[in-house]
């Protein structure tokens, strides 16, 4: 079993850099997986040329292995069970995005807050540049400081959700 949260946002919001931030920390006690959503299917992860991306390309299913680490290249979506599964014995999972999974959320802004990513979280983290008191925020929703870590992790470790 582990303990899932995911993280949501508008671009730029700083999403990544947090999950950065707690990984580190955490990855001093528990094993850590994290899953990054690519709703725009921009990311690059090979250089045209190279013979991974040459059989990816085929349309075949591909795994590089090597004595450090093991990269897998799919064509097919996968359901966040068949990726837990792949990463094998992890304590915390953290998702950047898919806003469908049913998973704790902490909504992360900066400056402005897009509030249509409120209805769908449990925690809003934000720093000095928000303010809050703009926003209707509801009732339920837990706020933290985007730039303490720590107070993030604390509530992972409280509300994450066992999968």
């Amino acid at each position: 079993m582990a303990l899932a949260v995911a993280f949501t946002g508008v671009s730029n919001s700083g999403k990544t850099t947090i999950i950065e931030k707690i990984s580190t920390i955490l990855n001093t006690k528990y094993k850590i997986g994290i899953i990054k959503h690519d709703p725009k299917d921009k990311a690059v992860f090979d250089k045209e040329g190279k013979d991974s991306f040459k059989f990816f390309d085929t349309g075949a299913e591909v795994a590089v292995v090597s004595p450090t680490r093991t990269t897998y290249f799919s064509h097919r979506q996968k359901e966040l069970d068949e990726i837990v599964s792949m990463f094998g014995d992890i304590d915390i999972l953290l998702v950047e995005g898919l806003k469908n999974l049913p998973l704790p959320r902490i909504c992360i802004a900066r400056g402005e807050i897009d509030e249509s990513y409120l209805g769908f979280s449990e925690a809003l983290a934000v720093d000095d540049s928000t303010d809050i008191s703009k926003y209707n925020l509801p009732q339920k929703l837990e706020i933290m400081d985007l730039n303490n870590p720590q107070s993030i992790i604390e509530w992972i470790l409280k509300n994450g959700k066992e999968i």
